[in-house]
């Protein structure tokens, strides 16, 4: 085999790599749909949209769906290191990080206010700019 085969012929083949970029652009639509979800979903109506997001519901939805979305990582953790304490580190960090934002950071950016925004109740000043 000459050199110049080596050069022109990359390593795993051409179809390997077309996957492995089909594979690419299908994760980062998903992170873009997962990225677009808290603010599409906040649109949903105002008690449908508070009933689900407000509180503790919403919280548990946003955990699954961070759950599902970190899988094709925690596996590819798995294959990597053959073991699986790997994706169990990474899901106690992914964890401990997602209850800080929920329990801490969240209430103290928001001032605390557990009140759901309803049909009676003003929407915050500027809300209306971004649409």
């Amino acid at each position: 085999m000459s050199v110049l085969a080596d050069v022109t012929t990359p390593r795993g083949g051409v179809r390997r790599r077309a996957a492995r970029r089909a594979w690419g652009a299908l994760v980062a639509v998903w992170g873009a749909l997962i990225g677009l979800a808290p603010h599409v979903l906040h649109h949903v109506g105002p008690l449908a949209g508070a009933a689900l997001l407000a509180g503790a519901g919403g919280t548990l939805l946003f955990a699954a769906i961070g759950l599902v979305a970190a899988i094709p990582f925690l596996l590819r953790l798995h294959r990597r290191f053959r073991t699986w304490r790997a994706p169990a580190l990474a899901l106690a960090v992914f964890t401990a990080m997602f209850s800080l934002s929920s329990l801490v950071i969240g209430p103290a950016i928001s001032g605390g206010n557990d009140r759901p925004a309803g049909p009676g109740i003003e929407q915050p000043a500027g809300h209306e700019q971004h649409h």
